[in-house]
């Protein structure tokens, strides 16, 4: 990694990344290779560490915690805290606080809340999302990868936003109800359905598999959702579809059936008739002389 780079770009353009719900002042980014003991010491800000690689001890307010690879540490506002180690760690380290004025109710409790945790430290982390995000943050030898600076931001809120989780003993609170959004799943059919119209073997199985759904739930998605029957609305979207080329395209009769996945030209002149109250070449001689409308 480059460690001087790093350092030096999250410090340039890091220092206050912002999210829909907060905002955050950072005082200041640290990568080093080689990070041995200081002082006893505190701050008026957050400081959150990351232990890439090597040992030591952590001292927050009297207490002794043992450092590791993949160890994450927290060091609370007004807190006496030390790190210690004889043979250096490779550490990641932000300090920071959170601007309240432009942050949410939400966000304030989250950091209150960090204010006051015991979790202090958090091992074999190194696959845990506030891990992966830092790890997003630095630069590899030769650039591979980097995130571009425009995404910097974004990605540091999303760190800093991560601590919150990462330090609470019970995350209940940040929990949200797993069900998939219903008319998220609708909008994803009709997606599916649109993008594959010509697929004559289009089906209610076919779609709730893409969908991970059961058969019964995404027929009473569709009942309950747009009161419309899933095979109803396969061939009205069909038929919509199928109107369209009748009007802009000289396409035959057939090649239109075709590509609008009726399967043939008897399923779909009785299908469009059924549905349009005239077969498609008549609909098509209307349409030309101005009188039909979809």
């Amino acid at each position: 990694m480059n460690w001087h780079e790093s350092e030096a770009r999250l410090n340039r353009y890091l220092y206050r990344p912002t999210a829909a719900e907060a905002a955050f002042t950072v005082h200041g980014w640290g990568l080093t290779p080689t990070h041995y003991s200081n002082a006893l010491h505190k701050h008026s800000f957050f400081e959150i560490c990351y232990v890439l690689d090597g040992y030591g001890a952590y001292i927050d307010d009297g207490r002794r915690y043992e450092l590791r690879g993949g160890t994450l540490f927290c060091s609370r506002p007004g807190i006496t805290h030390q790190i210690l180690s004889d043979t250096g760690m490779e550490l990641a380290f932000v300090g920071f606080e959170l601007d309240e004025h432009a942050s949410s109710d939400g966000q304030r409790q989250a950091f209150s809340r960090l204010m006051r945790t015991d979790k202090i430290c958090v091992y074999d982390g190194d696959h845990l999302p506030a891990a992966l995000l830092w790890k997003s943050l630095f630069l590899l030898d030769g650039y591979e990868g980097a995130l571009p600076v425009s995404a910097l931001p974004a990605a540091g809120a999303a760190l800093l936003l991560s601590f919150p989780a990462l330090f609470s003993e019970s995350a209940a609170h940040d929990r949200v109800e797993l069900r998939r959004n219903p008319a998220q799943i609708i909008n994803q059919a009709k997606r599916y359905i649109s993008d594959n119209l010509g697929d004559n073997e289009l089906s209610l199985q076919k779609i709730a598999s893409y969908l991970n759904l059961s058969e019964r739930h995404l027929s009473r998605l569709f009942s309950s959702g747009i009161h419309e029957s899933f095979t109803d609305y396969v061939r009205r979207v069909r038929v919509q579809a199928a109107a369209e080329l009748l009007i802009n395209t000289d396409l035959s009769i057939a090649a239109i059936a075709e590509q609008t996945g009726f399967g043939s030209v008897h399923y779909f002149s009785r299908t469009f008739r059924a549905l349009m109250a005239e077969p498609p070449a008549q609909f098509r001689k209307n349409a030309v002389r101005g009188t039909t409308f979809i």
